[in-house]
């Protein structure tokens, strides 16, 4: 016999679908929630502002202290995909190590040859959007995901 999969019911969130960030009013409801776990995660890390506005995809300094001053604010499709890869790669180093190891792993020099000796975070930083994308790949296939 087979199981069925049950998704929870909550009013406004349909489980079965990835949320559309094309559509203005997603971007809106999700920006808040993105911007906060963004700046816990890099403040967990010891990501400097000028790192951080890299990751975020090259933003201006007065932009990014504008974004921190109004978290309500609504970011862009590219940054939230940004700031979904890094609360993904968060998750796998929490799930895969110590919670020290973990925030700090990101800043460590790295002998993987796909980082050819330099930490994560700078990897991510020249590659941007794709760079994140295989470092998130990298740790979800460590953790078996």
């Amino acid at each position: 016999m087979a199981a069925a999969l049950v998704l929870p019911n909550v009013a406004g969130y349909a489980f079965d679908t990835s949320p559309d960030l094309s559509k203005a009013a997603a971007r809106q409801r999700l920006s808040p929630a993105a911007m906060q776990g963004f700046l816990q995660i890099v403040e967990k890390w010891g990501i400097k502002d000028p790192d951080a506005r890299q990751l975020l995809g090259g933003i201006s300094t007065g932009s990014y202290y504008n974004w921190k001053k109004q978290p309500k604010r609504s970011l862009d499709q590219d940054t939230l995909i940004r700031i979904s890869l890094l609360i993904g790669i968060f998750k796998a180093l929490n799930i895969l190590y110590s919670e020290a190891l973990a925030d700090a792993w990101i800043t460590l020099p790295n002998r993987n040859p796909m980082f050819r000796g330099q930490s994560p975070l700078a990897y991510m930083i020249e590659r941007g959007q794709p760079g994140m994308l295989l470092v998130r790949q990298l740790l979800d296939g460590r953790r078996g995901g």
